[in-house]
């Protein structure tokens, strides 16, 4: 489905995030724990397969959130599955001040619609380098606000560290390891007012941001990014760790 002029975003007009899944409270000792469950049929926003989905979330003691992301098809299809939780470690204001490290030392660059073109680039002595720690508006006007896809450093499956946010005021970190070879990094640039959330906060440009780990964004279009395709007999897994700090 076309959902964005001549794009397919987020899974669509009716995506993952606006359909009902079934949900589960699988908590055991020392964890909570909710599975969520959905099936999606065959041809739903153009996508081939019937496809069973799940997602668990599992919330430990210590302040560290798991979310597992499985997936099974009958016909050869595309599956791609993050979160677009949007963090404010302030709890208020903007993010600007929030400091962001990626583990990544390439970008894969976008069009003017945000896509990515197909190139992957290097970050060095651009916009994009956040091997080190640094303010997320210290080169947000150079970079024309942040909603690209990084490509994670030492990529081969395993669970390792992605990003870390740290928020100087609060001093609560923000820890990320992830499966995934990439992570998108949306600084909330087209945040208008439109959202309220809870206690009537109204979300307005820069004051939440995105660290969605996932594979690359468009990969069905470009043979040298990681595959999506997903097909029968195989199982789609993706697992996400983020830790909450106080230092």
């Amino acid at each position: 489905t076309q959902n964005n002029g001549v794009n397919h975003l987020h899974g669509g007009a009716k995506g993952f995030d606006k359909r009902v899944w079934t949900a589960r409270d699988e908590t055991s000792e020392g964890f909570a724990v909710l599975r969520l469950e959905y099936f999606s049929v065959d041809g739903e926003e153009g996508y081939p397969g019937n496809v069973k989905a799940n997602v668990s979330y599992k919330l430990s003691a210590d302040n560290e959130l798991e979310i597992d992301y499985e997936a099974t098809t009958d016909r050869d299809t595309i599956v791609n599955l993050t979160s677009h939780a949007y963090f404010n470690l302030a709890g208020g204001g903007d993010i600007l001040g929030h400091e962001l490290t990626l583990h990544a030392d390439g970008f894969t660059p976008v069009s003017k619609e945000l896509i990515p073109t197909g190139e992957v680039k290097a970050v060095d002595n651009t916009p994009m380098d956040f091997r080190r720690a640094k303010p997320i508006g210290a080169d947000l006007s150079l970079a024309g606000g942040y909603d690209h896809n990084f490509v994670l450093k030492d990529s081969d499956g395993s669970l390792r560290p992605a990003a870390r946010l740290y928020e100087p005021n609060s001093g609560r970190v923000l820890e990320i390891l992830t499966t995934e070879p990439g992570i998108q990094f949306y600084s909330g640039n087209f945040l208008d007012g439109s959202l309220t959330g809870k206690g009537g906060v109204v979300y307005h440009k820069y004051t939440g941001l995105c660290l969605e780990p996932q594979k690359f964004p468009d990969a069905p279009n470009h043979a040298n990014f990681p595959s999506t395709v997903l097909r029968p007999g195989e199982t789609y897994r993706h697992v996400s760790k983020y830790r909450f700090l106080c230092v």
